[in-house]
């Protein structure tokens, strides 16, 4: 077999883990240093101080720092300007966890959902934007009688009014990911919706939201700060608002009062947003590694009966798939398809861009864009009606009954995880089988599509292997359930012509092992002349002719059938056709 681009390249350095990025990031490593060590001296104040926050003494009215036992001074009620220092910490760290927590739990949650589900986008945009439409500040201090002053409860509600924003930063970020093919191809090896949300979409958009949550912290330690400014609340609890306050009516008597409250502040604001960017730009592709196990097993084989009859496995009658227009009309762009696909066979569905083959393809797996109308007809596998299914009953079918090679191989491979997470959470999500068992199966289907090294490229990033390599372990994926159907997407566009063909020889020797029904969706009549018994030509999203492959070769009744035809090259040309070290054919020479 010929060597395919890009497997003799050196290793890749492997990424390393989150904490030895941040630990080798200048930057994350001192603001995390100031905020830990600011959080410490919180949490040590029993054992710092020798007073109470509250604890007055006449003796010590605005007392000069180092007097006697009280460190930076006395305020003018007589406190420990260090004890009330250290206890605005504690307070400005409950607001910050309270306030960030509450409004990420509830922006993040209505965000995933609104932003993926085109149907209760609506409902979660109308409950936002009432919360919105609340005045915030001035809200919290008209319910003040209602918490009692309990900066706690105050922070609750402040961050339900701060959700709002992360609902409509989070959902525009899954609307942007949530197309992505690395997604669709999830949906189709059959995982649920929610371990997509969870692991795909929310692992796609986490930076944004991280450096939200800084802004998110910072906020809530604001306005509980200016609240306690302004007298509202408890003025027992120790803050940072109420000690600017205060140092600030007592400006021209000690303004050095005024100074440690807001220098602390201002350090701990700052070194949170600095903090939150620095883990924002680690995350981007950090993973855990996988095992190291190389264990491994036989896949398991599907062989059909000598001389048993095939019944239909796919079946498409008059399906017809329209787009709303932008007057509101509907323009199809499959119309009135019929397709029969027997057990074990293999068809070709060609086509020029365009024609709706893929829109076809699309409607088998039940991942149809939300905005596709089917109008009327049928789309049954293995005797199940596909045309109407929920997404969970679809679910189950995914990677079980029918697979997907996709024709972006690289675009349908997750940058942020590793090949072989990727692989073994379809293969769990579909066979439902155990890790341990997912990774020997994952690395024997590696070895059996031709993958070199199959240890190395289950360790690798997407970015790390080539494009053939990167087919070769979407096919594995496809096929590791042992799919009576497998749907085959251009799966060779983006490759060179050697790779192309070591492609198709695997998917024809893949398909008679299995014995699996391939629909083999192309633009090339020359792919399909040794791959499949049947051919269906299809134009501007109608069938316009089937037959066998060699009687379509032979005697194509069809106009566009033999346009498309006469566009393969024949041995000849090819044969002629100049070395690639050549000089290059100007565009408009005949070759």
């Amino acid at each position: 077999m010929t060597e395919e681009p890009g497997l003799t390249r050196p290793r890749a350095p492997r990424r390393t883990g989150a904490l030895r990025k941040l630990l080798r990031d200048p930057q994350a490593l001192a603001t995390a240093t100031v905020l830990l060590v600011v959080v410490a001296l919180g949490l040590l104040a029993p054992v710092l101080t020798q007073h109470g926050v509250n604890e007055a003494s006449l003796e010590h009215v605005d007392a000069d720092p180092g007097t006697g036992d009280y460190l930076l001074g006395g305020d003018r009620s007589g406190r420990d300007i260090w004890a009330r220092l250290l206890g605005s910490v504690n307070t400005s760290v409950v607001s910050a966890l309270i306030g960030t927590s509450v409004a990420l739990a509830i922006g993040l949650t209505a965000g995933l959902i609104g932003g993926y589900y085109d149907r209760l986008r609506n409902i979660t945009e109308w409950v936002f934007s009432l919360v919105m439409t609340f005045p915030g500040l001035l809200l919290l201090i008209v319910l003040m009688p209602m918490t009692k002053g309990d900066y706690r409860v105050t922070m609750l509600i402040f961050g339900v009014l701060l959700s709002p924003g992360v609902y409509r930063l989070v959902r525009n970020l899954v609307l942007g990911v949530k197309n992505e093919l690395f997604v669709d191809a999830a949906r189709v090896s059959g995982l649920p919706d929610a371990r997509i949300l969870r692991r795909h979409v929310l692992f796609a958009i986490r930076g944004p939201v991280i450096i939200a949550a800084a802004f998110l912290c910072n906020a809530s330690i604001g306005v509980q700060a200016g609240l306690a400014f302004l007298g509202v609340g408890s003025a027992t609890v120790p803050s940072f608002g109420s000690m600017i306050s205060e140092g600030f009516a007592n400006l021209y008597i000690e303004p050095l009062q005024i100074l440690w409250p807001s220098l602390l502040l201002g350090v701990i604001t700052v070194s949170l947003v600095l903090f939150g960017n620095a883990l924002r730009d680690v995350l981007e592709g950090t993973v855990s590694a996988p095992s190291k196990k190389t264990a491994r097993s036989s896949p398991a084989t599907r062989t059909a009966p000598v001389g048993a009859t095939q019944p239909e496995l796919l079946v498409i009658e008059d399906l017809t798939i329209a787009y709303p227009t932008p007057s509101g009309e509907l323009k199809e762009v499959v119309s009135g398809v019929h397709l029969r696909l027997e057990a074990g066979e293999t068809l070709g569905l060609v086509g020029e861009s365009g024609s709706g083959k893929t829109q076809t393809a699309f409607a088998a797996l039940g991942v149809l864009p939300r905005e596709a109308v089917v109008t009327r007809g049928s789309v049954r596998l293995d005797g199940r009606e596909l045309l109407g299914a929920t997404e969970r009953e679809l679910q189950r079918l995914r990677g079980r009954t029918i697979g997907y090679v996709p024709q972006e191989p690289m675009s349908n491979l997750n940058p942020s995880f590793t090949v072989g997470a990727q692989l073994v959470e379809g293969l769990r999500a579909a066979a439902g089988v155990s890790r341990t068992e997912a990774r020997e199966r994952m690395l024997t289907l590696l070895e059996r599509v031709g993958i070199p090294d199959p240890p190395r490229t289950f360790a690798s990033y997407p970015h790390q292997i080539s494009g053939g390599m990167a087919q070769r372990v979407l096919i594995a994926g496809a096929v590791a359930a042992g799919p009576k159907l497998l749907i085959a997407d251009e799966p060779t566009t983006a490759l060179d012509v050697t790779v192309q063909a070591e492609i198709l020889d695997l998917l024809r020797d893949l398909q008679k092992e299995l014995h699996m029904a391939v629909l083999l969706v192309t633009h090339n009549f020359g792919i399909v002349a040794d791959s499949c018994r049947r051919i269906a030509v299809m134009r501007q999203g109608e069938i316009v002719e089937t037959g066998t492959c060699l009687d379509m070769f032979r005697a194509a009744e069809h106009p566009y059938t033999r346009m498309l035809l006469g566009s393969v090259l024949d041995e000849r040309s090819v044969r002629t056709d100049p070395p690639a070290s050549a000089s290059r054919v100007p565009a408009k020479e005949e070759r």
